[in-house]
């Protein structure tokens, strides 16, 4: 028989080689598509929204009990996404969900503005609690200069600032504002932060996009008095009502860091600053509105000066929306604001609910959030609102475990922050209860922390716990749910105090 030729052996090993390749192709694939690793820190937040019921309560007439139990369901849906933040709304038109002698009672929390809740006298106290029960951190969110969001100031209580002092309030469109004009305003706003920073263990105080209303045509803001009357010589309008909310940003950053300088400040703005066409340094956009030119509102001053310790531009729509992409806007916030924490607003609501035939697709937030993580300054983001994933949307919830939240991740400090050294507190036991590990420690830090346990393993720590160790709180003991795997691997320990400084390692000894 005649033996093959070395190019037949050339060509039959080349044949068996493709075929290899094309049979583990697919896994290659697979591969390419399968969890990339989370960076060790990058923020998770939620925006939970209470005006209008959108996200909690669910009715302002549910019992307390109801009421409860609806917050603790949204704060375990995302603890077990492994979110990190719960940014929730505790002011939204000139009411609180909290006690205060600023302004009445939310009617949103009680069913009737200025009626306290009964059996609920600190509603506000008890969801931080609950939220810095489960390792996340709690943002109190407010709306500056919305007073009312609609002109049937019948619902309003006597104690609202439209009676108190009518002469604050201006009409525009189909809501009261506040004047941000006027120094009593700014100021009154400031007592509001100054009271929730000092009576309550926040770790943020939170703005959104309600600073100069958005516009209406036809309308006019009705502020030409007080421009008259505290508008500079030489100064236009238009920026003088700039200067207007640079004040209350600069004043309110001052007076959270007076108090509390762990405590942040962030803001979330309008997606888009301008438009190209009128600024060259704008983006590629064509929004009817802008955040600059219409909210009179100025993010990239506030970052530049150092007001604000993060920034989380309302970036909710789709990747290649025409008018103004996703891609296009987060790629140029990524640029022009290094200087600040930088995290993302997603519009989750609008999955399955747009015009946009794009947020019909289940990979459409996940691409969003490949996006964000390939970007140099961007360090997490922001889901609208609470709602909108819990019990719907199963594909795209398992997509976000596998791929983007199956580990915990620790908290961003800011990027400003205060070094100081972070002791490990006193270990009192270390117990295992097959799965579950209890850690009882000590410490009298009055700077709010996270205890944070890893696996150890080839020189790498991987995040696996986290709890949040309470200003307030000098002792406690914390459960944390393992997996088999993971009690089996080195198990250390260290602490990261809310300026982002870390403790050393520490092992962990498992009895």
């Amino acid at each position: 028989m005649k033996r093959p030729t070395f190019n037949v052996y050339v060509g039959l090993f080349f044949s068996l080689y493709m075929r290899r390749f094309i049979y583990i192709l697919p896994f290659l694939f697979l591969l390419s598509c399968a969890t990339t690793k989370a960076p060790q820190k990058e923020f998770r937040g939620v925006w939970i929204a209470t005006v209008a019921n959108i996200d909690w309560p669910k009715h302002p007439n549910d019992d307390v009990a109801k009421k409860k139990r609806d917050f603790i369901e949204i704060l375990d849906f995302y603890q077990k996404l492994n979110f990190n933040a719960a940014i929730v709304q505790v002011r939204t038109a000139g009411d609180a969900l909290y006690p205060t002698d600023f302004a009445p009672w939310s009617r949103y929390l009680t069913g009737k503005e200025g009626s306290a809740p009964e059996g609920f006298q600190e509603p506000l106290k008890w969801m931080i609690k609950e939220t810095h029960a489960r390792g996340m951190e709690f943002h109190a969110w407010l709306n500056p200069y919305r007073a009312t969001v609609s002109l049937d100031t019948t619902l309003l209580s006597k104690n609202h600032d439209y009676y108190l002092h009518p002469d604050w309030i201006v009409t525009y469109g189909n809501k009261n504002y506040y004047n941000p004009g006027l120094p009593e305003v700014r100021s009154k706003f400031n007592k509001i932060i100054e009271e929730l920073v000092i009576n309550y263990e926040v770790d943020a105080i939170h703005f959104d996009d309600y600073f100069y209303p958005y516009k209406v045509e036809g309308e006019t803001f009705d502020d030409a008095e007080t421009f008259s009357t505290y508008g500079l010589e030489g100064q236009s309008l238009e920026d003088w009502r700039r200067s207007n909310v640079d004040s209350l940003v600069q004043n309110v950053h001052q007076t959270i860091k007076k108090h509390k300088p762990w405590v942040q400040f962030g803001i979330s703005p309008f997606g888009v600053w301008k438009n190209k066409s009128t600024d060259p340094m704008g983006s590629e956009t064509k929004a009817g509105q802008t955040t600059y030119e219409d909210l009179y509102a100025d993010p990239l001053l506030w970052v530049q000066k150092g007001w604000l310790d993060y920034l989380a531009p309302q970036v909710y729509w789709s990747m290649e929306y025409p008018v103004a992409s996703h891609k296009v806007i987060t790629s140029w916030w990524n640029q022009h604001t290094p200087n600040t924490n930088l995290y993302i607003g997603n519009g989750t609501y609008k999955i399955k609910n747009n015009a946009d035939k794009a947020w019909n697709k289940k990979n459409e937030i996940p691409k969003q959030l490949n996006m964000a993580r390939e970007l140099d300054h961007v360090d997490g983001n922001i889901f609208f609102s609470a709602k909108s994933l819990i019990g719907q949307h199963e594909k795209v919830n398992t997509k976000l475990k596998k791929r983007f939240y199956s580990y915990p991740s620790e908290n961003p400090g800011p990027l400003n922050k205060l070094v100081r050294d972070v002791q490990l507190p006193a270990i009192k036991s270390v117990q295992q209860n097959q799965q579950i590990l209890e850690i009882c420690i000590s410490h009298t830090d009055s700077v709010p922390r996270f205890i944070n346990i890893y696996n150890f393993q080839k020189g790498d720590h991987q995040l696996i716990g986290k709890e949040y160790l309470s200003e307030s709180d000098t002792e406690g003991c914390y459960q944390f749910q393992l997996t088999k795997k993971q009690l089996r691997n080195n198990i250390q320990i260290n602490i990261s105090d809310a300026f982002g400084n870390e403790s050393t390692m520490q092992q962990l000894n498992i009895n």
